[in-house]
């Protein structure tokens, strides 16, 4: 199973830092946030990564690629784990596919059509990070179960959240959703799982029909690409992976699975990016008690 890796959009939300930087560039600890998402993706066992890009992100290009002159000045420096760790990322098995204008997620997704063919695939949203690398093989799970059906990841989002992304409406056919949970149970444990009736790109709160909003995480059936050829745009003028969801829904079963507030982070803005890197750094040994000290009134 393919995995793709959306990241040609502008990233309009960290201006002016964008402008220089891709925001997928933008570092959550010591790597890019983009790094853990390509590292998800091959734990989950996929066959290959592919990142949708454009022109204006060479950077993206660079950090996948060898740098065997970084390396042997970093060895020659003694640093080794740094040359180590330079190593890594340029030696992951990642292939670039571009996309000539940022014409929205669904168009993003479909410039990977010709490298999917007839397989089902994930698309890993690059402002999303899941640190345990568990999610995709938990979504796979649930696909294998209903006949090989498109999984999506949802979580709730706060009231003021929910007109940034797709808010589902389902029927529960297995597990206790969080909010019915008294806190004893684990997120992973008899995790709900929805029927999908339909879904809604970026709703005003009045009409959005839940709280549950799209992960970032998907897993689809190749009738995505078939029916992603022939949307028009929707929201915001962009072809949204949202409406061909909607369409795909009239022809095969869409299931979502929840996932719990502590299972994965949300960098698409500056406060959350902020927030990912504290709580990230709240749980490395090596920075937790920095941070604590950090954090505390003074």
């Amino acid at each position: 199973m393919k995995a793709i890796i959306p990241a040609a959009g502008l990233g309009t939300r960290f201006l002016p830092a964008s402008k220089a930087i891709p925001k997928e560039m933008l570092p959550v600890l010591e790597r890019p946030a983009i790094q853990y998402v390509v590292e998800e993706a091959l734990a989950a066992a996929a066959s290959e990564v592919i990142i949708i890009c454009n022109d204006d992100k060479p950077e993206l290009v660079a950090h996948f690629s060898p740098s065997p002159d970084l390396e042997r000045s970093l060895h020659n420096r003694g640093k080794d784990n740094l040359a180590a760790a330079v190593r890594h990322a340029g030696g992951l098995p990642v292939s670039f596919t571009r996309q000539g204008e940022p014409l929205g997620l669904g168009h993003a997704v479909h410039c990977a059509a010709d490298l999917v063919r007839d397989e089902r695939f994930y698309v890993l949203l690059g402002d999303v990070l899941v640190p345990d690398n568990r999610l995709l093989a938990r979504m796979r799970s649930i696909s294998d179960k209903y006949n090989g059906a498109s999984v999506i990841a949802v979580w709730a989002v706060p009231d003021e959240e929910v007109s940034r992304f797709g808010v589902i409406d389902g029927e529960l056919v297995s597990g206790v959703p969080l909010s019915e949970r008294d806190g004893s149970e684990g997120t992973q444990d008899d995790p709900a799982v929805w029927l999908l009736n339909t879904l809604v790109e970026k709703p005003a709160l009045k009409d959005a029909p839940s709280n549950l909003a799209a992960f970032g995480r998907y897993l689809l059936t190749p009738t995505v690409m078939s029916i992603l050829a022939h949307t028009a745009p929707g929201a915001g003028g962009e072809i949204q992976l949202t409406d061909a969801l909607v369409e795909l829904m009239q022809s095969e079963e869409v299931y979502a699975l929840e996932v719990g507030p502590d299972e994965g982070f949300d960098c698409g803005t500056v406060a959350d990016w902020l927030d990912t890197n504290i709580r990230l750094a709240l749980r490395d040994p090596a920075l937790n008690q920095r941070v604590r000290q950090a954090l505390a009134p003074s």
